[in-house]
């Protein structure tokens, strides 16, 4: 079964800088693109960041010059490197791979169990 595993969620200071990490695994031959999207307390979840296999790059305008998403495809692992952090930021970040293609199956969407980031004095 396919499974992401993200980690690198924490408290730190408005200012401050964190990386969040997320691992896919389950037999993976191909994921077409991965993403970060995020929820605060009483919001909508919202896209923050995604890249493709081909390291094609979007950002959600609140965080384009914060942050900034990587990949390594090699590892099927995605990285989110977020610096200049806001009070603002806190939510409950998760990490998104969509079509997602197995030796047995093709899935469209997953998603992990999400890290909660903490931006506070």
């Amino acid at each position: 079964q396919v499974q992401l595993v993200e980690s690198g969620g924490g408290l730190v200071q408005p200012g401050g800088s964190l990386r969040l990490s997320c691992a896919a695994s389950g037999g993976i031959l191909s994921i077409n693109a991965m993403g970060w999207y995020r929820q605060a307390p009483g919001k909508q979840r919202e896209m923050v960041a995604g890249i493709t296999s081909g390291g094609s790059t979007v950002y959600a305008d609140s965080v384009r010059g914060r942050f900034t998403i990587s990949g390594d495809n090699a590892k099927n692992t995605v990285y989110l490197q977020m610096n200049s952090l806001k009070p603002e930021d806190t939510a409950v970040y998760y990490c998104n791979a969509v079509r997602v293609s197995t030796s047995e199956d093709t899935f469209p969407e997953v998603w992990g169990q999400g890290t909660l980031v903490t931006v506070s004095s």
